[in-house]
């Protein structure tokens, strides 16, 4: 029986994630690493699954979502509302070092709720194409974090913040890197299946998916519910990486760069997506670090600048050939080469001398197919 090869370049995005995660954990514990460096791979973390997840809706259903964080921001206040009642009731830990337990009933709770906020939204919006889906799902994420603004203090904190617990730094991006790994394992194996390509097949051609018989709104459904839920989970871990949750940050401009992060990466690219959620996150809090004072008004000047040269770069028609000459893949051949060469003419699996057959090719090819042999034989068999 024919063993199946595997195909690593399914994994490598699993391998690269888990590889980074590794060795930031054993810095982390060896106490290697400075605080600032740990709340920069908690926000990488947070971006590489808000990224991924919005990929699954603008990428490979094709639609332009911009609420996406508002579901966030929902996951972000009911995930940081029951670690407090956790923290403070049940005593799951504390105010600054919550449990584990804590940590995992929230991204449950928190994920669910922004799961069910997608179906509700999504029932009448999916219904809607093009900037008419934008508008209503940029009006949600508007309307999500007014409702949270304008609460009272002693149910989400009203204007100035839900206060929530902040869980250990040293621990905590190594829960989002695995949470990372569980997003990408889902939405993969999504993409993959039969479900991901009926839902490519209604990004191609919406018109010829429901003619085929694919139930066009249910696959919708589940691609803004599962996007949904996910960033709810990203929303629970912002949630346990600040002290405060402050419902300003989850504006549109927010949904606008996860958007970016989609754009950038290339649409429908897991890969690309990853990349860029990390590039962008790093940029932004880089440029917040050496950028202070007088010169904080440069930092989104800059960052649009360093954006627009991206963007350049990836699509100039004059600069073609550079990337074709220059780019990752090449990098990795110098080291790593294939085993089968599709340069190199290699011999047909289906030639003559590897068929089993009854009669050998021999006796085939040395038959007399003008007759003449049989009725020599014939003639010798009536002279005796």
């Amino acid at each position: 029986m024919k063993t199946r090869s595997i195909k690593w370049k399914n994994y490598i995005s699993y391998i690269i994630v888990g590889i980074i995660a590794i060795v930031f954990s054993v810095c982390s514990i060896a106490g290697g690493l400075p605080a600032s460096t740990l709340y920069l791979l908690e926000k990488i973390a947070i971006s590489v699954i808000l990224a991924v997840s919005l990929s699954l809706v603008v990428g490979f259903l094709g639609e332009l979502s911009l609420g996406h964080a508002g579901f966030m921001c929902v996951g972000a206040y009911i995930g940081g509302k029951v670690s407090v009642i956790l923290s403070e009731s049940l005593n799951m830990g504390t105010m600054n070092n919550p449990s584990v337990v804590n940590l995992l009933i929230s991204l449950v709770v928190g994920g669910a709720c922004a799961a069910i906020c997608g179906i509700v939204i999504g029932l009448p919006a999916l219904r809607l194409k093009g900037d008419y889906l934008a508008i209503v799902t940029l009006a949600f994420g508007e309307i999500v974090k007014s409702i949270f603004q304008n609460t009272k203090r002693e149910t989400f904190g009203g204007a100035l913040g839900l206060k929530t617990p902040r869980f250990d730094k040293d621990f905590l991006f190594i829960f989002a890197f695995a949470l990372v790994l569980l997003t990408l394992f889902v939405i993969q194996n999504i993409i993959r299946s039969k479900h991901g390509r009926a839902i490519t097949s209604i990004r191609d051609n919406e018109i010829a998916a429901r003619a085929t018989g694919i139930n066009v709104t249910k696959y919708k459904l589940i691609g803004f519910t599962v996007s949904a839920f996910f960033a709810g989970i990203a929303g629970v871990l912002y949630s346990f990486s600040n002290y405060t949750v402050q419902s300003a940050k989850f504006g549109y401009n927010y949904s606008i760069e996860i958007l970016v992060m989609v754009v950038l990466g290339g649409m429908g690219s897991i890969n690309g997506s990853i990349i860029a959620a990390t590039l962008i996150t790093f940029l932004n809090t880089k440029l917040a670090t050496v950028l202070t004072g007088d010169l904080a008004v440069l930092q989104n000047l800059l960052y649009a600048l360093i954006l627009i040269l991206i963007v350049l770069y990836n699509n100039a028609p004059a600069l073609a050939s550079f990337r074709e000459r220059y780019n990752f893949t090449n990098f990795i051949r110098k080291f790593y080469k294939p085993k089968h060469d599709p340069a190199k003419v290699q011999d047909d699996k289906a030639s003559w001398d590897k068929i089993p057959t009854k009669i050998k090719m021999d006796a085939i090819l040395s038959l007399d197919l003008s007759g003449k042999e049989t009725l020599q034989r014939e003639d010798d068999k009536g002279d005796e």
